[in-house]
């Protein structure tokens, strides 16, 4: 498919995935002023992070379902629209358990809006540079600690934690919305003259690929479980560098741009 737009829905993909994952992990940014203003613990705060990773694991399916039946505009406009209101909610909140729901559930679900919906449509649209067009678009991920988290650190300093997080609502709809209605699904291939037959996915000892039978694959298995093992590894250390380093005496400015190079090794090892 040699159509130029495929590109466009790789910088549409990459965008929205940085903004959304960005504005997750802002709350590493978040984390140290909060406590110290609201005085929640940070074990508390930080439980709305596992809510959101979980939330993200589990709305995957759902969003890839959604995605296979309507598109996926339908999917990335929706969490463009709950990404910015769970923020300029979350910034309103006066109870740590709202804050935890909202932050939490409501942005782990809208990032699941992105990830899975992108990547199956850019594979779609692309027949050939597939490898790369999914690694951009993915590189969203590793560019969010680089970009989000130090305009949250300054929006910080410069206000408050609850005007930080407001803008940062704001400015998510401002750039994902947009990025969302950019997102169309790739033009049908020329019909071939005569009857024309259209082969399931099929597995290696034959019959047809359900979604009952993908979950039982030792391939499925062994994915899933590497993704839960590294993401349950490396999202601790990564999300408390911050307050760790803070707390170590390092400037708050300097502390977040610790964080940045973990997104900076993180992007190259995704386009690699």
């Amino acid at each position: 498919m040699n159509s130029s737009y495929r590109w466009v829905i790789v910088g549409a993909g990459a965008l929205m995935g940085c903004v959304a994952i960005g504005a997750m992990f802002s709350l590493a940014i978040f984390l140290q002023p909060m406590s110290a203003e609201t005085g929640w613990s940070r074990a508390g705060i930080s439980s709305a992070m596992t809510i959101g990773f979980l939330t993200m694991g589990v709305g995957g399916f759902f969003w890839g379902s959604i995605s296979d039946r309507y598109g996926a505009r339908i999917c990335a406009l929706i969490g463009s629209v709950v990404l910015g209101l769970a923020l300029t909610l979350a910034s309103r909140v006066t109870e740590l358990i709202q804050f935890q729901l909202l932050f939490g559930f409501l942005i782990g679900l809208s990032v699941s809006t992105f990830f899975a919906p992108m990547i199956a449509l850019t594979m779609r649209w692309f027949d050939s540079q597939r490898s790369l067009a999914v690694s951009v678009v993915s590189a969203g991920v590793g560019i969010a600690p680089m970009t989000i988290s130090p305009i949250a650190r300054w929006l910080v300093s410069a206000y408050d934690w609850r005007t930080a997080m407001l803008i940062i609502g704001i400015g998510a709809w401002c750039l994902a919305i947009p990025a969302a209605l950019l997102v169309r699904q790739p033009p049908a291939a020329p019909a071939a003259s005569g009857p024309v037959e259209r082969p399931g996915v099929t597995m290696a000892g034959g019959g047809e690929l359900t979604a009952a039978r993908a979950f039982r694959s030792p391939q499925f298995i062994v994915l899933a479980l590497t993704f839960f093992c590294c993401c349950g590894a490396h999202s601790g250390p990564i999300f408390h560098t911050v307050s760790y380093a803070i707390s170590c005496g390092i400037p708050a400015i300097a502390a977040v741009t610790v964080y940045s190079v973990e997104g900076f090794a993180g992007l190259f090892g995704r386009i690699d």
